[in-house]
């Protein structure tokens, strides 16, 4: 659902219960399946709670795999078509391991079902150590914290997983959150949730574009929306099984985090033949273009163009580089959600991907 909300037909008003039309919405390029995953994340759910406690990286794409069979036997009109997958943030683990499995079980098969082409991920943790790396860089070159406390971060975290951190790593990721502030760290130019309305009634009647521009309340304004009864219901949610409420994100899920593996470079340098995109909000701090450059840098990939500039309508909509095999775009202001923050851009973005063909310069 969150996802869905950022590239579907839809956006959520202020409100938190009627929509407005999405002009950008990807599902005018190419048919859409969300998938909520894991189990237990959004409106899906296990008959057995325990699985809320054992979830991982493997059983999560092991079960979207099987989601995926099913679902295509279920509409066999869509069996054999072009097929992508795309996620974003930690999706850059979920989205490399399902391709992988796909890739890998189609391996012998002359018109698999699945008819997997290639995959994109967007501001995705990749590799732990280039990304806490990129990551530090970032805050400190941005002015978010101190040099004292970026030395810090680099003794205590370098070599330790992000998923489990050690307490040293931990205490040194509380002092650069204490000195970062109150910002709104997956944009880090925009004001946070708390502060936005009285800055949207400074600006009524001069700039016509602020209500449609990225508002940092939207997840706010889901949580209400997705726990309307009506709205439960037109989505055919199991409101009696489920236990809880709708929520961005799973606190059990997410503390209870079995197997994350340090890196996704090797499953990269399997993949590397088939089609994959990087694409990087600029003003993201969560999992920042530094991070991603990094991480790309570490597969040493040959270079097919070079770092470039593309354009939208005459301005630059950011830059990309394509290598063998990967592109990597940045979309310009954009932050860890390039879709919700800069909505044309990345529907470009996504047309271009589809095509294979380089951002227009």
């Amino acid at each position: 659902m969150e996802l869905q909300k950022r590239l579907g037909l839809f956006r959520i008003n202020s409100d938190g219960k009627t929509l407005y039309l999405n002009p950008y919405s990807w599902n005018k390029l190419a048919n859409l399946l969300f998938l909520e995953s894991p189990a237990g994340v959004g409106f899906s759910y296990s008959n057995t709670s325990s699985d809320l406690y054992t979830a991982g990286d493997q059983r999560t794409a092991e079960d979207a795999y099987s989601f995926l069979l099913n679902w295509f036997e279920r509409f066999p009109q869509y069996k054999h078509r072009e097929f992508y997958v795309a996620g974003e943030s930690y999706a850059g683990h979920y989205v490399p391991q399902l391709s992988q499995i796909i890739f890998e079980r189609n391996k012998g098969i002359q018109n698999p079902i699945i008819n997997f082409k290639g995959f994109m991920v967007g501001n995705a943790v990749t590799d732990d150590y280039h990304d806490y790396i990129g990551t530090f860089e970032y805050w400190w070159t941005h002015g978010l914290i101190s040099d004292s406390t970026y030395k810090v971060l680099r003794v205590t975290c370098d070599l330790g997983s992000a998923t489990h951190p050690s307490s040293e790593c931990t205490k040194a990721l509380a002092l650069a959150q204490q000195e970062q502030g109150n910002i709104d760290p997956y944009s880090i130019y925009t004001l946070p949730c708390n502060d936005t309305s009285s800055l949207k009634r400074r600006l009524r009647g001069h700039y016509p574009w602020m209500s449609r521009a990225y508002d940092p309340c939207t997840e706010r304004y889901s949580q209400v929306y997705f726990n309307l009864p009506e709205v439960q219901k037109a989505f055919h949610a199991n409101i009696t099984t489920i236990p809880y409420p709708w929520k961005p994100c799973s606190d059990i899920v997410g503390d209870y985090w079995a197997d994350s593996p340090l890196s996704m470079l090797p499953i990269y340098q399997e993949l590397i033949a088939c089609w994959c995109q990087d694409l990087v909000g600029d003003t993201d701090s969560v999992v920042p273009v530094t991070a991603t450059r990094y991480s790309i840098d570490a597969l040493k990939l040959p270079t097919v163009t070079k770092w470039y500039p593309w354009y939208d309508n005459k301005k630059v909509g950011g830059w990309s580089q394509v290598y063998k095999g990967l592109t990597l775009v940045t979309v310009t202001g954009a932050g860890h959600e390039v879709p919700l923050h800069r909505p044309r851009q990345a529907f470009i973005l996504f047309g271009q991907f589809l095509k294979n063909k380089p951002m227009p310069r």
